[in-house]
């Protein structure tokens, strides 16, 4: 259910009783004009907070506020999760179903096009940057996923298409002299995207030394930015939030089944692969692909669209295809030419698995004037962000799915966000 930009009563009487009793206005000024910084760890599971191999983020928890865990948006994907951050809509609302899907109107999406990626037409939803700009704050994305396609006409103020053969260093250099700038040009929302843990779990699995040197690569470009920060003196005036998209599951090499196993050529289109697996039955084909597909099976279950498990929040967009197949966690679905290929490399990692998942969950940090000091929240939805975000901008949300109250703990007072 879309939720309209409101509180309830309750909340709001918390709202009311936390403004009686509000710190000093200069805390208050601090914290209504903040900049904001947004940062995305592609693929860091939650539970890494634990294994000692982050102390930057480590340090970020402990100054500010941490989640148990963030439950990614079905499917627990890159693109989908990424824009269900900055809109706090569920994919089948903001329309971005799967990282390959198809649109009757508009053709193929992979994210490797860049004029589909780049396509507004795409993008469903108000976007963070794209509502903050529409209020006269400037934006500067570094490669968040549909921050290079007009939303509505508009782009941030200045963007950064994605290239992954820029170092995490150099992407933070970006981005502190973004925060370096003043004036009434000077963006106050940014945001900052980080690929290589994801790279190195899917590579070698999340239990790898090759995932946990990424892990250490990218904390180290996060302590790169904190103490860039800290020679700007923008620490005390700047709120970070630190997100990932989704977890990362172990896959054995082996642990994988060719899509034209599941049903053959001659009876559907298989339009999207990995682990949510989206099938369209050619014309006269629906009955035999149906008998073939729905139920369980040893390896992965399906549904039709308008049948899948209601948690998901998943089947209602048109542009996911009739019949949905998920794959059990650690096992993979693939074309057969792929097979051969994929067993000759060992264990690997994947995601895309159901996101209730403890290997799904994914990370929420935040530190900064706004937020309390030292305290963990429970887990919540990563469509509970956008609210927040929007808070800490003090600009309205647009219609989303998140709850709104579901962070006000994490802030420092309330009261001080009565939007």
């Amino acid at each position: 259910m879309i939720r309209k930009p409101f509180l309830s009563a309750a909340i709001a009487a918390l709202l009311l009783a936390a403004c009686s009793t509000a710190p000093a206005p200069s805390s208050q000024a601090s914290a209504a004009h903040a900049k904001l910084l947004l940062v995305s760890i592609d693929g860091l599971r939650a539970d890494v907070l634990d294994r000692a191999l982050a102390p930057n983020l480590s340090r970020i928890a402990a100054q500010g506020v941490r989640a148990q865990w963030m439950n990614p948006s079905y499917p627990s994907l890159t693109f989908p999760n990424h824009y269900s951050i900055v809109t706090g809509l569920r994919p089948d609302h903001h329309g971005i179903v799967h990282n390959s899907m198809s649109d009757d109107a508009l053709g193929t999406f992979r994210l490797s096009d860049r004029e589909a990626v780049g396509d507004a037409r795409w993008w469903a939803g108000r976007p963070i940057w794209v509502g903050a700009e529409k209020a006269g704050i400037r934006s500067a994305t570094w490669a968040w996923p549909g921050s290079e396609a007009a939303i509505q006409g508009v782009r941030p103020s200045r963007w950064q298409r994605f290239d992954g053969s820029i170092p995490p260093d150099a992407r933070v250099d970006t981005v502190l002299g973004w925060l370096a700038e003043t004036g009434p040009d000077a963006p106050r929302l940014l945001t900052l995207y980080f690929d290589q843990v994801d790279h190195a779990g899917h590579d070698h699995g999340p239990a790898s030394p090759q995932y946990a040197a990424a892990v250490r690569q990218v904390d180290a470009a996060i302590g790169r930015l904190l103490d860039g920060m800290e020679r700007q003196r923008a620490v005390a005036s700047t709120d970070i939030v630190v997100v990932s998209d989704h977890g990362m599951a172990e896959v054995a090499a082996d642990h994988v089944v060719a899509v034209e196993d599941m049903v053959p050529v001659d009876e559907a289109k298989v339009v999207s692969i990995g682990q949510s697996i989206g099938i369209e039955p050619l014309p006269g084909q629906q009955a035999r692909a149906e008998a073939r597909l729905l139920g369980a099976h040893e390896r992965y279950d399906c549904w039709r669209k308008a049948e899948l498990p209601t948690r998901w929040h998943y089947g209602s967009n048109p542009r996911v295809p009739p019949i949905v197949c998920q794959m059990h966690e650690g096992w993979d679905a693939l074309p057969a030419e792929r097979l051969a290929e994929r067993r000759r490399g060992g264990t690997r990692g994947s995601h895309g698995y159901d996101p209730a998942l403890p290997s799904m969950r994914a990370v929420f940090l935040a530190q900064g004037p706004s937020f309390a000091r030292g305290r963990t929240v429970p887990a919540i939805d990563n469509v509970d962000v956008y609210p927040l975000l929007a808070r800490l901008l003090g600009i309205d949300a647009a219609a989303n799915d998140g709850d709104a109250a579901a962070l006000l703990p994490a802030l420092r007072d309330a009261g001080d966000f009565g939007r």
